[in-house]
């Protein structure tokens, strides 16, 4: 606490009116003394005695408490700071720069933890801003950043009108070497086994241009798929296939060069999801039936599908008396469909029919082999899957799951989900399905071909449990069998219908292989910084534990936890952006969590360049910590705040007013008493 003394002027009169009163007498006496007149010298005393009485002049004594400066020291925590010795140094420097200050009287000090929320940028004015918010800008004495410099949220000048210095302490080394790769503007689509063009960026700081260019390695869900030389620019362009639907990670990676500064940047990777295009879908219906129409109309309905789709209305050796201008004008393609264009098409589907001469067993044998190599195919058995002119009695008995055992049974039943149908994921969660062990809610069905499931899964079973939906991998291709050509009762809403739209659905993207509906499938998403495992499969319990790989080789155990039937998912807190690797012993999956191609891990060298212009701004001053620390100085308002060995901080010399006293100098008392003799000395000079 201290007191200060004041002279302080409270005037009876405004300043400008009592000027004016006492001018004219004042010139008045001035210009009769130059004249020899006697008793002007009083006059001028009487005019001075009154002008200071009414100008009220008082002592003010007041009793002031000093407001301490605040100096802000901004700790950069983001990831480059991992970087080498960067967080040691920072540290060190906190520390430092906190004793010194801390002895300093006068002087406050706060620490801030800034940029250490994981985002993908260095935003150390935003969270500087956040937390002065409830800092009065007159308080503060200087701002102190201890950083790399590779601030992304930098001003290019004065920043939020602060009127004090704003140092930088750069942790780093100027002379380390690094490497980076990064994608140029990759695709966040492509389309499913056509190629996305990539095209890769290195560089290397500082540049050598003696230096061969690097080979960069592109990896498409950890398989390699790409060596190819970077050009003089630094980059690459390399066609990538995408083979499946769904994520594909695509990975590009640089040798790591002799003293480089750090590794993180040699590795750069992007999630592509990739999306079939039209899909073609040959649909060949043996017989008008009822259910025809409800599979055109489903796959008419999907904007996706290409539908090509024939009806056999009348086999060849049929013979009737209709004319020739009434038959069909579109002959039946069968050497360009299964011959010629048959690997184009991505799903055949057989639906009731029969052998009749239009298909010879050369073109049956293609539709196998274009199943063992990869195609999909799905039938719908008729009744006459159960007789003579079953195609099972053709080279597709060797890619068919179910042997028809002669019998067709016609009696009402109510499809239903087996064991292995609740854990699969074409039909598990199906709408309608029912509880474990209830009933479903569907409509009947009354014909069903009893067949014997010689391979695969049966997921749905009709009457006395007979299997009714069966999937199986052939080859490297996948069919599907429906042993029943009833499903249109649930299309017209018989007894309530059923979710026929939902399972023909799934049961084509199952045949297309949609990773989504994969029976035996580990994956791993990122959801920002939340990395999302799930887990299915057919035997055995998929809940239990998974190793989780993170980009820096720590390996962690996450347990699962049942959710549904045949699925167990967890969701992991991730801090670290990189690609995780998950696997469970057998299966493996890969997810990209954050922006590997953000500048947080594209620039990584030490920089103070970002920070020059508002340096520059408020008058603050650069520090490599690898020089060593400066002296820190207070200076008074408006004088240099940095010079070539020192940083200074501005002494505000605030304060608080806790107590006044006013005295007066010239009371009215005293006043007159002192202005009455002056006038009558005056008067009596004048008069003699």
């Amino acid at each position: 606490m201290t007191a200060v003394t004041n002279l302080v002027l409270d005037p009876w009169l405004p300043l400008w009116l009592i000027a004016a009163l006492l001018a004219a007498p004042l010139a008045f006496a001035l210009y009769a003394m130059v004249r020899g007149v006697r008793g002007q010298g009083w006059r001028i005393a009487f005019l001075a005695l009154l002008g200071a009485a009414l100008l009220n002049p008082s002592v003010t004594q007041e009793d002031r408490r000093p407001i301490d400066s605040l100096a802000v020291i901004v700790a950069d925590h983001s990831a480059s700071l991992d970087i080498g010795d960067r967080a040691a140094d920072r540290d060190a420097a906190v520390a430092a720069l906190r004793s010194e200050l801390d002895d300093m009287p006068g002087l406050d000090v706060r620490v801030i933890d800034a940029a250490a929320n994981g985002t993908d940028e260095t935003r150390l004015f935003d969270d500087l801003a956040s937390a002065l918010a409830d800092v009065p800008r007159n308080q503060l004495a200087g701002i102190l950043l201890v950083t790399d410099g590779q601030v992304h949220d930098a001003p290019d000048g004065p920043w939020q009108g602060i009127d004090v210095p704003i140092h930088a302490l750069i942790a780093g080394s100027r002379s380390r070497v690094d490497r980076r790769i990064s994608f140029v503007e990759p695709p966040a689509f492509g389309l499913v086994n056509q190629s996305v063009t990539l095209t890769v960026e290195t560089a290397t700081q500082p540049d050598d241009a003696t230096a061969p260019p690097p080979i960069v390695t592109l990896r498409r869900d950890g398989e390699v798929v790409a060596e190819v030389p970077a050009g003089p620019d630094g980059r690459a362009t390399v066609d990538v296939p995408l083979v499946h639907g769904g994520q594909t990670v695509i990975e590009a990676e640089v040798p790591v060069i002799a003293g480089e500064l750090t590794a993180a940047n040699n590795h750069a990777a992007i999630a592509v999801n990739g999306v079939r295009d039209r899909l073609r879908v040959l649909l060949v219906s043996g017989e008008p039936h009822m259910g025809e129409r409800v599979w055109r109309n489903i796959l008419k309905s999907d904007p996706s599908v290409d539908l090509v789709h024939f009806t056999i209305l009348r086999p060849p050796e049929g013979q009737d008396a209709t004319p020739i201008n009434e038959l069909s004008l579109i002959a039946f393609p069968v050497r360009e469909l299964f011959d010629v264009q048959i690997n184009e098409f991505d799903l055949i589907i057989f639906d009731r029919y029969r052998r009749r001469g239009v298909l010879h067993q050369t073109y049956l044998e293609n539709i196998a082999q274009y199943v063992e190599n990869g195609g999909a195919f799905l039938e719908a058995s008729g009744p006459d899957f159960a007789n003579i002119f079953s195609l099972y009695r053709t080279p597709l008995e060797r890619i068919l799951p179910g042997r028809p055992t002669g019998t067709v049974i016609e009696t009402g039943f109510t499809p239903e989900l087996t064991e292995v149908g609740r854990r699969h994921p074409v039909t598990a969660g199906l709408s309608g399905a029912g509880p474990e062990g209830g009933e479903p809610t569907w409509g009947r069905w009354f014909r069903e071909i009893d067949v014997q499931a010689t391979a695969g899964d049966v997921l749905m079973s009709g009457e006395s449990d007979r299997p009714l939906l069966i999937l199986n991998r052939v080859g490297r291709g996948r069919v599907a069998q429906v042993a029943s050509d009833q499903m249109w009762l649930w299309a017209r809403g018989f007894e309530g219908g059923g979710p026929q739209v939902e399972l023909l659905r799934r049961v084509a993207h199952w045949l297309m292989r949609e990773p989504s509906l994969e029976e035996d499938l580990l994956t791993a998403s990122a959801d920002g910084h939340t990395l999302r495992i799930s887990r299915r499969l057919l035997d055995g319990d998929p809940a239990g534990p998974v190793e989780v790989t993170g980009p820096d080789d720590e390996t962690s155990t996450v347990t699962l936890e049942a959710t549904e039937p045949g699925l167990a998912e967890a969701a992991v807190r991730v801090g670290q952006p990189g690609i995780y690797q998950v696997s469970d012993g057998e299966r493996q999956a890969l997810a990209v969590v954050g922006d590997l191609s953000s500048p947080e891990f594209t620039e990584v060298h030490a920089t103070a360049e970002r920070l020059t212009p508002v340096i520059a701004a408020t008058g603050g001053g650069a520090v490599w910590l690898e020089d060593g620390l400066l002296d820190l100085r207070r200076v008074r308002p408006g004088r240099d705040t940095a010079g070539s060995d020192w940083l200074g901080l501005v002494d505000r010399q605030n304060y608080q007013v806790t107590g006044a006293r006013q005295t007066p100098l010239l009371p009215p008392w005293v006043a007159v008493l002192l202005i009455v003799p002056p006038l009558i000395l005056a008067w009596r000079a004048e008069g003699r």
